[in-house]
């Protein structure tokens, strides 16, 4: 299932930052984001496509030199557009509904064959929806969700392939709520009962055995637990052998973290290829002699730093000693600094110049003063006290009108927006080759109220 590779790829190029000031005014690959508004109108997500490809060509370089498939994980951004972006260049996909199945089958059916379906809950007709489209691979997490699969690989008379996903107990530095690898976690099965749980699936002729999964978290930043986790997983697939199990497969997850620190996305803070060499090499020692068909499962790595959340002011609003800005997206738009308090820097439009002209009352003449950035929170227009963007945050004098961009945000952002106060879902625009293109419209209030029934 790896693609045809030449022996050795040759290294990405340096890729320029998709998001910075022409002209004193934020661009993103060349387009120009006060067009974009104009145009589009706000909330408005921005996708660089030349971004997301050099991030997925890091990934297929550092393990150019072993059986390999990279299955982008649709949950972090599933829009069709770069799910078609991607499956032009080879990946595969890890899933973790029958709707996320779906879109790959939209974006580009041949994919289907490259697909792992994760998750705890796959109901009945996801099964049989995965079974039906002969995906590449089932990530069971339950004894019991592998009987549900044998049943309906019989009704279907069809042989499901699957590995198990295993919680090897390694810890990794991150978000509680993006933590899975720990034995208190729902995901995944305890991997000392797992080799048990194999002898027991090699009884039924409906089951095929193929792989062992593994995924410890996500935003992880520090690449030794990756090592950790695969050197677990090697030893079982070496016992799994012992029993008779033609295991092809091993299943390292994604989980990948990126730089949301105060740059502009892309800057030499953060060298991402270094990351991914990083990676690499973890992963490598982990495998040790280990020559199964290696997946991987990179999603927020892929696509966070090429996507961006243009929003407009609406109001500066001062109680007591505090200052609001507050602008026309909210926390249904993205929720993740409400969600997990996580850090997005966010830039005027209209880079600062660092002096701007003041009244002098006393001669009413102009004259120049510095243009000093003042701490403020930035919230959106939801009825929650939760709805922030930022608090306290050193942000250039901004008024009604103007443009922010929130940096960072091509992952769970849009993926995780909601209409939360009766809200539509932002449009989203994708710059390829220096062409925009709209990939998703505005919703309407017509969308919105067009399921329900009076």
């Amino acid at each position: 299932m790896s693609r045809a590779l030449p022996k050795k790829l040759p290294t990405p190029q340096p890729n320029p930052r998709p998001f910075a000031y022409r002209n004193r005014t934020l661009h993103c690959d060349g387009a120009d984001l006060t067009a974009l508004a104009t145009e589009h109108g706000t909330p408005l997500y921005v996708y660089s496509a030349e971004q997301i490809s050099h991030r997925f060509q890091l990934f297929d370089q550092a393990f150019a030199n072993r059986p390999h498939t990279i299955c982008y994980a649709v949950k972090a951004n599933s829009s069709l557009a770069i799910l078609r972006l991607l499956a032009k260049q080879g990946a595969g996909f890890d899933i973790v509904s029958g709707g996320e199945l779906e879109r790959v089958r939209k974006a580009h059916k041949p994919a289907l064959k490259k697909v792992v379906f994760s998750g705890v809950g796959k109901q009945l007709w996801e099964i049989d929806a995965a079974l039906d489209a002969d995906i590449l691979l089932f990530n069971v997490e339950s004894e019991a969700e592998l009987h549900l699969l044998a049943a309906r690989a019989e009704a279907r008379n069809k042989v499901a392939r699957f590995a198990l996903r295993v919680n090897p107990d390694v810890f990794a530095e991150t978000h509680p709520y993006i933590s899975t690898g720990l034995s208190e976690h729902k995901f995944g099965i305890d991997i000392n009962a797992a080799r048990a749980i194999y002898r027991k699936a090699k009884k039924s002729k409906w089951l095929d055995p193929a792989g062992v999964s593994v995924h410890i978290g996500s935003q992880i930043r520090k690449v030794d637990p990756f090592a950790a986790a695969l050197t677990r997983v090697t030893s079982l697939i070496a016992d799994l052998r012992k029993d008779g199990h033609n295991i092809r497969y091993i299943d390292a997850g994604g989980g990948l973290g990126v730089d949301y620190g105060p740059r502009l996305s892309g800057s030499a803070h953060f060298d991402p290829a270094k990351q991914v060499e990083k990676y690499a090499a973890a992963l490598t020692k982990g495998l040790a002699a280990e020559s199964s068909h290696l997946l991987l499962e990179p999603g927020r790595f892929i696509v966070a730093q090429a996507g961006a959340l243009l929003t407009r002011v609406l109001y500066v609003k001062k109680n007591g000693t505090k200052t609001f800005v507050i602008t026309d997206a909210g926390m249904n738009d993205l929720i993740r600094p409400a969600l997990y308090h996580a850090h997005h820097e966010i830039l005027p439009i209209k880079q600062p110049t660092g002096k701007r002209p003041t009244k002098n009352k006393a001669t009413n003449t102009e004259e120049e003063s510095s243009e000093e950035e003042n701490k403020v929170d930035i919230v959106g227009p939801v009825c929650e006290s939760g709805d922030f963007f930022a608090r306290d945050r050193a942000l250039p004098p901004v008024k009604p009108n103007d443009l922010v961009l929130l940096l960072d945000a091509g992952a769970y952002g849009m993926s995780q927006t909601s209409n939360y106060n009766t809200r539509p879902r932002p449009a989203e625009v994708l710059i390829d080759n220096a062409t925009t293109k709209l990939i998703r419209r505005r919703e309407t209030m017509r969308d919105l109220l067009a399921p329900e029934i009076t």
